[in-house]
Order: structure tokens, then C-alpha cells, then sequence
């Protein structure tokens, strides 16, 4: 019984790596370079790509759980019906899919309108998945952190509504959890959704505040200036990327990711702890600085 892990050497699909390994699972990782992955021994790393059909039943072969991760990409959509069509075909009956929180209501997003359309594709071909919705991950911060600490601006625009940001070890760890309750199963498990939440849902000004207090200086937030986000971001990203980050921030403004009644309370009985929240993020994170 061996559990397949896509995007494997990717921030989160490390994680979840790195959790099924400590619970002692069979684990196979999807890999572009299986001599680069850097991956514990006992995983067995496998060549393949996501639009490489050929690629993706061979590492499919002998699988019967899947953990479909898909990045942010043009053709992201693409590739996840690829995946789940091949993976139905060799058999893979206990699916976990990463989606994103409120993939059905962010619907001019194109990675989140993709996302739910995944979804949809699960549901109406009775795919028994657990459907993982995270809110916003922590470890984004990450490329922001040399602005905050250099400059004092945190400089995302999140708005006033509020994110339920995640810790990606979080996410990583409720992953494998599913992944091996799915597998263990005597049967394959019922449609599932989980979304996956920090414990406490934050502003620009909150999170400002937070970091203000970590380095003991003052931080300003930047405001909820999308147009100039977008322009920051396509220094370093596709522009259709960048748009689509424009248009995931004008629905933080909006919508905000708000968690459901519950959420918390599931994920922390998931876990058997407290979920980790963003001050101990960005604590950890200026220590390494």
C-alpha cells in the first residue's frame, strides 16, 4: 500500500513528506529530478512531470492513495484533471486534493476559480478525496520579510476583513493524517472538506502590529494599494501570475478568509494540539535573520 505525494520537494509537499515518513507510511514522491530531491531514504523518489502522461502511469503504477498538489501555474487546471483521470484509470480509489479556502466564492481568480473546478470534477465523478481548503500560508511572508524588517512596511495588501493564515507544517501534518485515514480505511472513505486555518484571523494592521512588537520597532502597513502589488510582483513573475495575485488581494479587501463556525476546533482535535499562530511565525523566522 503505497501513498504517491505530487510536488514533493515543494514547500508544502515537504511537509507532507516528511509527516507520512514519521508515521511510518509507504511513500513515493513525484519528482522532476529524483537525483536533487533531497528526500528521506525510505521515500522512493520517481521521475515524472505533470503534463507527461506517459510519466504519470508509471509513477501511478502500485499507488493506492493519492496526494494531488498543483502549483500556481498557467496551465494548473490542466493538470489536475490529467492526474485524477489517470489516477481513476490505474485504480487510485483514496485521493487528498489541495485545494484553497473559498474556491467558490473567489470566482474571478483564476487559480481559485481552477481549483474549485477540480472540485466539481471530484464530486461529479464520485472520487472519494478529502478536499483540503487552506486559507493563506504563513511561509508567503517569507519573501516580504527583508521589506518589513529593512524598511518597516509590511507591504501585503490584506485589508481590514481579516486571513486565517496557516502554518504550512499545519497543512503539511492534517494532510497526512487524511492521506493515512484514507489509506487504512477498510473501504474507500465518503467526500470530504476540510478548510485549514491559523487560529486567529488577521488584518493588515493586526499583522503590522505583530511584527511591530517581534523586532521592537515600529512597522507601518502599506495599505491596500492592489494596482502597485501587482506591479511589484511582475518584477519577479509572469505578469499573468502577478494579475492573478491582484485579483486574489482585491478579494482579501472584499471577502477576507474568514473561517466557518468549527474550523479551529476541528483542526486542533486533528492535530491533538493548538494550531501554530503567526507570531511564533514571524518570531522563529526574524531569528534566523
Amino acid at each position: 500500500m503505497t501513498i504517491l505525494v505530487t510536488d514533493a520537494t515543494g514547500t508544502i509537499g515537504r511537509h507532507v513528506v516528511d509527516h507520512l515518513v514519521q508515521r511510518g507510511a509507504d511513500v513515493r514522491a513525484l519528482v522532476r529530478d529524483p537525483a536533487k530531491a533531497g528526500l528521506p531514504a525510505s521515500v522512493a523518489a520517481v521521475q515524472g512531470d505533470m503534463l507527461d502522461v506517459d510519466s504519470l502511469r508509471r509513477a501511478f503504477a502500485g499507488v493506492s492513495t493519492l496526494f494531488l498538489l498543483n502549483g500556481v501555474l498557467a496551465d494548473e487546471f490542466t493538470q489536475a484533471l490529467i492526474a485524477l483521470n489517470l489516477a481513476r484509470e490505474v485504480g487510485i480509489q483514496r485521493v487528498v486534493y489541495l485545494s484553497v479556502i473559498h474556491s467558490d466564492q473567489y470566482v474571478n481568480v483564476p487559480h481559485f476559480a481552477g481549483k474549485f473546478g477540480v472540485e466539481r470534477m471530484i464530486e461529479r465523478m464520485g472520487i472519494n478525496a478529502t478536499i483540503l481548503r487552506p486559507a493563506y500560508f504563513m511561509s508567503n511572508e517569507l519573501t516580504i520579510k527583508d521589506v518589513v524588517v529593512q524598511h518597516g512596511v509590511y507591504p501585503m495588501p490584506i485589508g481590514a476583513k481579516g486571513l486565517a493564515m496557516v502554518d504550512g507544517r499545519d497543512l503539511g501534518e492534517i494532510a497526512a493524517i487524511e492521506l493515512i485515514r484514507r489509506e487504512q480505511a477498510d473501504e474507500p472513505l465518503p467526500l470530504d472538506r476540510i478548510n485549514v486555518v491559523g487560529p486567529e484571523t488577521l488584518t493588515g494592521e493586526n499583522v503590522a502590529a505583530i511584527w511591530a512588537e517581534v523586532l521592537g520597532r515600529p512597522v507601518a502597513y502599506g495599505g491596500d494599494d492592489t494596482s502597485g502589488f501587482e506591479q511589484n510582483l511582475r518584477q519577479f513573475m509572469p505578469g499573468w501570475m502577478a494579475y492573478d495575485m491582484r485579483m486574489m488581494a482585491e478579494r482579501f479587501l472584499t471577502d477576507g478568509m474568514v473561517p466557518e463556525a468549527g474550523d479551529v476546533e476541528r483542526l486542533s482535535t486533528l492535530l491533538g494540539r493548538p494550531l501554530r499562530n503567526y507570531r511564533n511565525f514571524v518570531t522563529e523566522n526574524t531569528a534566523l535573520a
